[in-house]
């Protein structure tokens, strides 16, 4: 049992005093669920956790916080996969679950807009829109956990980039809390409003370390009334670039999704046990998942099969969906590849972009690189062509000992960042910094952009309370920032 020092104990006691019943929780059982992320990698010891219920909650705890000097960190789904939204592992922080703001507090379907907070589970805030029809097109395997608040705070990607942009290309306005415990009302479904300074962007992709967001005006989209789903098979990542260089002209802004999966990745999903059949005629060393969507009086189905049929001196083999559960089904192997290729032990993951034009290169340089350096690993490699987005990760031999797969993962890892650097690309595409890539990232960002983070660190978050030590490198009260 932990025997908290006597100014945790006036701190939660305050905090206690000043919330309604019910939205401390303090006890180690209690605090069990919101300790550790959905990939059991990243754990943590929360000083307690609260679970507010209104936005006036948070702005109370954070005047308290304030107040005591007390150290934060806000919790969504905790999806996350750079150990963001976990608390610091040696205790103290207070972790601020958003689960219990959750409600849809407004939506149009001539504004094509919706207001909702930032506990509202992904899907449920999907479904609310297409009960109006409409979409939200962020669109990922974690779905149905994540939450909005997170995929705000982290800029969350997904399949549908390629057509809709990132999530911070859906936000109209958001609501935030700030670290002295003010809100910032800049909740509105404006789509042009230039008066100034766009203080949502910075917020969207912060991690949590500027502010709490705890609802977000998103903009809406018509409800598509055709989805037709393709999966082809391919001789090499080269052709692939060369079929979506095609694609993005023929098929327009009808393509939604240009999902590029190695056979490796197919082989996983088919030895995962769940049933499902190798969906070509033949293996193929590369697939890819494409996906378009219309309304109106297009006829999608003959625009997919014209645009591949023309293909057929790159297109080595292919089907189109058809029907919902065929077009579900091609989905379910890249997801059951995502989830299996791990095999229930650990795996290191990567997330990094690098120019469009450049992916093929970049693939396979890195996969080249890491036959010659480390043949006992495995490399999964798949990805969102659209943006330049490419997850390469890693699993180790089985049996492997956890110091063994520590060491791994840091020479491969070391590998393909470097390769990522010749391509003058990103470490990270869509999962963020947190604590998993922050020394990365301090390594490579330059000394002008880490200087005005810094600065925006400092004006909005004087105390240091918020996120302290995701992102940017841990307070220190000599020198600010180490190492800025």
């Amino acid at each position: 049992m932990n025997v908290l020092p006597p100014s945790n104990k006036k701190s939660l006691a305050a905090m206690t005093a000043a919330m309604p019943e019910g939205i401390l929780l303090t006890a180690e059982t209690d605090m069990a669920p919101y300790s550790r992320d959905w990939s059991g990698d990243h754990f943590g010891r929360p000083l307690a956790v609260a679970r507010p219920r209104t936005v006036e909650d948070v702005s109370t705890l954070m005047k308290i916080c304030f107040r005591e000097g007390i150290p934060v960190v806000p919790q969504g789904g905790l999806t996350g996969l750079v150990g963001a939204a976990v608390a610091a592992p040696l205790g103290g922080e207070v972790v601020i679950s958003l689960e219990r703001l959750n409600r849809l507090r407004s939506i149009s379907a001539i504004d094509f807009a919706m207001v909702v907070e930032a506990g509202c589970i992904l899907e449920e805030a999907k479904n609310f829109a297409e009960a109006h029809d409409c979409v939200l097109p962020i669109t990922f395997g974690a779905q149905g956990s994540c939450r909005i608040g997170g995929n705000v705070a982290t800029n969350a990607g997904g399949f549908n980039v390629l057509r809709y942009g990132m999530t911070r290309d859906l936000v109209l306005g958001l609501e935030v809390v700030l670290g002295d415990g003010r809100v910032w009302n800049g909740l509105k479904v404006l789509r042009k409003d230039n008066r100034g300074y766009d203080l949502k962007q910075l917020f969207i992709g912060s991690e949590g370390t500027l502010g709490i967001i705890t609802a977000a005006a998103f903009k809406l989209f018509p409800r598509p009334t055709q989805v037709e789903t393709a999966l082809v098979g391919l001789r090499s990542v080269e052709d692939a670039m060369a079929l979506y260089a095609r694609a993005r002209r023929e098929c327009s802004d009808l393509l939604t999704a240009f999902e590029l999966i190695l056979r490796g990745g197919i082989d996983i999903a088919l030895n995962a046990g769940t049933g499902l059949t190798d969906p070509l005629t033949a293996p193929y060393p590369v697939y890819v998942l494409i996906e378009a969507s219309a309304g109106g009086r297009v006829d999608l189905k003959a625009i997919l099969e014209d645009f591949l049929g023309d293909a057929a001196d790159i297109v080595a083999d292919g089907v189109v969906a058809s029907s919902k559960a065929q077009a579900e089904r091609l989905w379910l192997l890249r997801e059951t590849m995502v989830e299996a290729q791990g095999g229930g032990g650990r795996y290191l993951r990567t997330d990094v972009s690098v120019p469009i034009s450049k992916l093929a290169d970049f693939v396979t340089d890195t996969l080249a690189a890491l036959a010659h350096h480390h043949p006992e690993a495995l490399a999964v490699t798949y990805g969102h062509v659209g943006d330049g987005n490419v997850h390469l990760n890693i699993v180790p031999p089985q049996n492997s000992t956890p110091d063994a797969i520590e060491v791994l993962f840091h020479k491969t890892e070391t590998i393909i960042f470097d390769v990522v650097d010749r391509y003058s690309g990103s470490i990270s595409a869509e999962h963020g910094i947190g604590r998993v890539k922050q020394k990365a990232f301090l390594d490579r960002v330059d000394k002008v952009s880490l200087d005005i983070a810094g600065r925006l660190k400092d004006a909005f978050d004087p105390m240091h309370i918020l996120s302290d030590g995701r992102i940017l490198g841990a307070h220190s009260s000599i020198g600010g920032i180490a190492d800025r």
